[in-house]
């Protein structure tokens, strides 16, 4: 959880956060309360708040649908942070809010279509068409995560009933778990020996080995990046982006993941859409909070 207060110009005048994973419903709603409280009492000219969430939105009614990888199930979130923190809450899926920061201040700045992809634990997704974020019936579109790549592939992490997503293959938790595989295969390796000492290993261990030169670890993040951009050639054909935007924590490895990305859209995309530029995000981190933000302005000046 990431929480800040951003001004015009893009400058954060607070920040805070803590960890969230694990945490049952009662418990998220209660550190996401105390953490907006500790930002409006930081910020007393605080006048609006912008919350993004990893999972599937009801915009209209502010409610929290479901999410993969967190305990929530249809919680108003806009109404109870609004009580909580009071003064007007809006909420949307943080890969919209991520796409709108990227949109409007980062790699697709002036871009009136783009599609983000953020790989994390999972990978979220955001679309602009025409210059506005793109949120489909309710508020749920482009969960662009749960593409489906193989049809037949491995279940989906988390709460998802699909198979062969893109999330479950090309994620921060699938370079983990390829990473493991590989270990297993090639005890020489880099990989291998950290699993011959006992190292449970996950994503992080992948990138760190891959960026020291292991081989192993290179070919892992190599076949990441090529699943990841099965998934990019599709939005490519389907939207036709002036930009496709890849962000999230992942990403820290760059062009050892997105080169195999690229190439992929280069070869499998129809023209022209197998010339849709791949971009590194600029924001970082910060991304999805400075989108919340950015969101809360743009709906008060909407609201009058």
């Amino acid at each position: 959880m990431a929480v800040g207060v951003v001004d015009d110009s893009l400058e954060t005048l607070y920040e805070s956060g803590e960890p969230t994973t694990g945490m049952t419903t009662e418990a998220l709603l209660a550190a996401l309360g105390r953490q907006l409280g500790d930002a409006a009492m930081a910020r007393p000219d605080v006048v609006a708040a912008g919350i993004g969430i990893p999972c599937t939105i009801d915009r209209e009614r502010g409610i929290a649908i479901g999410a993969t990888n967190l305990d929530i199930v249809d919680v108003p979130i806009r109404d109870l942070m609004t009580e909580s923190a009071g003064m007007p809450v809006f909420i949307d899926n943080d890969g919209n809010l991520a796409a709108l920061a990227e949109q409007l201040y980062g790699a697709a700045k002036g871009a009136r279509n783009v599609v983000m992809v953020t790989v994390g634990t999972g990978i979220g997704g955001g679309l602009i068409i025409d210059g506005e974020v793109y949120r489909g019936s309710h508020g749920s579109a482009a969960e662009l995560g749960h593409t489906i790549i193989e049809m037949d592939g491995p279940p989906c992490q988390g709460n998802c009933p699909g198979h062969g997503c893109v999330e479950t293959l090309a994620s921060g938790t699938a370079l983990g778990r390829e990473g493991r595989e590989s270990a297993a295969r090639e005890p020489d390796s880099a990989l291998g020996r950290l699993l011959a000492d006992g190292v449970e290993i996950v994503g992080r261990h992948v990138s760190d080995a891959a960026m020291a030169g292991d081989g192993a670890a290179i070919a892992v993040i190599e076949l990441i990046g090529s699943r990841l951009g099965v998934a990019l050639t599709s939005f490519a054909n389907i939207f036709e982006p002036e930009v496709i935007v890849v962000g999230g924590g992942v990403i820290t490895i760059g062009e050892m993941l997105l080169a195999p990305a690229r190439e992929m859209v280069r070869t499998r995309a129809l023209p022209p859409m197998n010339e849709t530029p791949v971009l590194v995000a600029k924001l970082g981190p910060a991304a999805g909070m400075i989108g919340a933000a950015a969101m809360a302005r743009i709906e008060m000046e909407r609201n009058g």
